[in-house]
């Protein structure tokens, strides 16, 4: 295995551990803000079922990422990297400054520009392309339709229903958020591990896309490492920011992600649990008020959900144009 291809590997389990970390935050934050778990009990939980999560459902994400968007042959190492850096830059910057930013919009991107910038148009399968960036682009909205809809079936089951009932909504978080931590492990955890084993071809290893257990377990290491961390400037924002959460909106919001992300990484599409998490919080507190969301912040993770796929890929694009300089 040449150097080259060792530091890919490299830099790609830095980038998920950096992703676990950032992307738990959108998966404690309502339970936290709601007081239903300690923040370090939340993480721990979270951490668990993010590692179980890509040996418990397969990896039809890798193969979409590894082999369905870009044309393996035409690839260099060299842009792979650029990719890996063009991501990693974004979403540090958007982590700093607390923007709910997708990381699997910033790899797409990212990944996209380097090859246009090494390989050109020819080297993108646009088929596979399109039905990525359907998925990410249309995934936030069905998580705000479901999320308005489910806190209305959940008020009309609890009509009439005692205070106590809180106390329901707190225990059941335990469920929701192994539920949507599994699902985040089976389609975010799964992208790098896609990644890693186009490097692997691209490097020469493999003559063909079969990953190895290696690269699974490695990638899922890192990622609830880093889920250990907590992003603490994305759990205020979605903890918080949008309205005053409550048990009932947490447990709403929670099962709404799950079901979303888990249905899509099932049939192999890529989505973003930061995005689907916060369209979803927005879409629950807009089914019991629209005035109670800011949607100043909404707006501004809007801003992020479209600008994000152009910039990553001009980072990568310019990354990759001073590395073939070097």
């Amino acid at each position: 295995m040449s150097s080259l291809l060792v530091f890919v590997i490299i830099l790609a389990l830095i980038v998920v551990f950096l992703n676990g970390m950032r992307d738990s935050s959108a998966i404690v934050a309502t339970m936290i803000s709601s007081r239903a778990f300690q923040p370090r009990t939340a993480l721990g939980m979270t951490a668990i079922a993010e590692f179980i999560g890509p040996f418990l459902f397969g990896v039809t994400v890798a193969r979409t990422i590894g082999s369905d968007i870009v044309d393996s042959h035409a690839l260099t190492l060299a842009a792979i990297i650029a990719g890996l850096l063009g991501a990693l830059i974004w979403n540090l910057i958007t982590w700093f400054f607390g923007i709910p930013s997708s990381s699997s919009h910033a790899l797409i991107g990212g990944l996209t520009g380097a090859v246009l910038a090494s390989a050109g148009v020819d080297a993108i399968k646009f088929n596979g392309f399109y039905k990525v960036l359907i998925a990410l682009f249309a995934s936030p909205i069905i998580g705000f339709v479901i999320g308005f809809i489910t806190l209305r079936i959940i008020y009309f089951l609890a009509q009439g229903a005692s205070p106590r009932i809180n106390g329901l909504f707190k225990r059941g978080q335990f469920f929701t958020t192994t539920a949507l931590a599994l699902s985040y492990g089976a389609n975010d955890g799964q992208k790098m591990i896609g990644v890693i084993t186009l490097s692997l071809i691209v490097g020469g290893e493999l003559s063909q896309f079969d990953i190895p257990f290696w690269v699974t377990l490695s990638s899922a290491l890192a990622m609830s490492f880093g889920a250990l961390l907590g992003g603490w400037r994305l759990i205020r924002t979605l903890g918080g920011k949008f309205y005053k959460v409550r048990p009932v909106h947490s447990f709403a919001a929670q099962m709404t992600s799950a079901t979303v992300i888990l249905t899509a990484s099932l049939i192999g599409l890529p989505v973003s649990t930061t995005q689907v998490v916060s369209s979803s919080i927005i879409g629950v507190g807009s089914s019991e008020r629209l005035g109670k969301v800011r949607w100043g912040v909404a707006g501004d993770i809007l801003t992020a959900w479209i600008v994000t796929i152009p910039i990553s890929a001009l980072f990568s694009a310019g990354i990759y144009w001073l590395i073939s300089r070097i």
